[in-house]
């Protein structure tokens, strides 16, 4: 029988849960991870038929404990380790707080230096695939790969336990969090592969963890910067697609749809955020989208403010990203022209990249020259994997091909 799409759901949702309660009790992150992808796939394949136990979260971990003793005794003695496997491992606990919370703090281990701490994180909190890991890291998905399982090793070889952080261990690894749940709401706001525009189980988990960072660090500035930018930008969900869930651009949305307290919520939290001292990343980001979202009308954005915020965020970081968005601010500020010179210091660090290719047939159709347009819309659409990107790209192309 076929897994339907809640019970889908609810194992994605349980999965970062279970794995959590494995890792904090038993210290071994590998093997809790195999066991709990056994235990998802013995429930894909036991739940339909059998019906949803009444507590599946402890149906889960009680199957990924017997899978983890299996795994034990193939490998040592087995009453031994039977003994500690009993003591580390209590299925049937009740969780005393937020497994998954817990379990982001875990991931981004002392072993490991950001960059695969990140990518481990996505992996085993926000259930991202490789490709979909990689596409936010602008590398080849074989190249993730590889730093994923470097990561584990590094984890594994470290000798150091995987335990409960401490206070002075939360606050050192609080920025490798953040930036987690800033990829996991990306991905789930605008997919990079597959049918769908959203994944909001994705984009609705990552503001869930988020706010409970902020309960816990509310005068760090950049946790409510990065909470504001979630919610300020989440408010303009309902207007993104279409009725038969096609993209809308933010230029073409109706604003009316917005989500009016998500953005009251936000700018509020933002100017709470830059009273609490020096103004980091996120808190930029989130006055950005707050700028956006303060305009009625499209004709009535402040772009000069948003240029002059873009300008500040790309001095205090090497994204490239970053750099393209400003692009895009000064074409509307200062005309095409202006952007589409800026552009031409991308070439090397998003070659390939189908943004950069949308974003220069963007300005090429600002300047007049539909041609250009035309051509750098098709590549732009060749090389996006997102269906809803696709179409779009592909839509202005025959727009344009149309009117010449």
């Amino acid at each position: 029988m076929k897994t339907d799409y809640a019970t889908l759901n609810l194992l994605r949702e349980l999965a970062p849960q279970v794995l959590g309660a494995l890792v904090r009790r038993s210290g071994d992150f590998e093997a809790s991870e195999d066991a709990v992808q056994e235990a998802l796939l013995a429930a894909a394949q036991h739940w339909p038929q059998e019906g949803l136990p009444d507590n599946p979260r402890g149906w889960l971990i009680q199957t990924a404990t017997r899978k983890m003793t299996d795994q034990i005794r193939s490998e040592i003695a087995r009453r031994a380790r039977e003994e500690v496997v009993a003591r580390q491992v209590r299925a049937t606990d009740v969780p005393d707080r937020d497994d998954t919370l817990l379990l982001l703090f875990l991931c981004c281990h002392p072993a490991l230096t950001p960059a695969p701490a990140i990518a481990l994180t996505l992996r085993a909190v926000g259930g991202l695939t490789t490709a979909e890991i990689a596409n936010a890291f602008l590398v080849p998905e074989a190249t993730m790969a590889q730093r994923i399982s470097r990561g584990k090793q590094r984890i594994t070889s470290s000798g150091i336990p995987l335990r409960r952080p401490t206070g002075d261990e939360w606050t050192e690894r609080l920025r490798s969090v953040l930036h987690v749940l800033y990829l996991i709401f990306n991905e789930g706001y605008a997919s990079s592969i597959g049918d769908h525009l959203h994944r909001t189980e994705l984009s609705a988990e990552a503001i869930r963890l988020t706010r409970a960072v902020y309960a816990m660090l509310p005068e760090d500035g950049e946790v409510g910067g990065l909470l504001a930018l979630m919610l300020l930008t989440d408010a303009r969900r309902p207007a993104r697609t279409g009725p038969h869930g096609e993209l809308i651009p933010l230029a073409e949305q109706d604003r009316t749809l917005w989500d009016r307290e998500l953005i009251d919520e936000g700018q509020q939290i933002v100017m709470d955020a830059v009273a609490h001292g020096s103004v980091g990343a996120y808190q930029l980001q989130a006055g950005i989208a707050a700028v956006h979202d303060d305009a009625d009308r499209v004709e009535d954005t402040d772009w000069a403010q948003i240029l002059a915020l873009y300008g500040l965020l790309e001095r205090m970081s090497d994204n490239p990203m970053v750099t393209l968005n400003r692009a895009v601010a000064a074409a509307m500020v200062h005309g095409p022209a202006t952007g589409l010179t800026m552009l031409g210091t991308l070439d090397e660090t998003l070659a390939g990249h189908y943004r950069l290719d949308a974003v220069r047939a963007h300005l090429f159709e600002m300047a007049g020259d539909t041609e250009s347009a035309v051509a750098h819309y098709r590549s732009a659409a060749n090389r996006t994997t997102s269906v809803p990107e696709q179409q779009y790209l592909a839509a202005q192309v025959a727009r344009l091909s149309a009117e010449r």
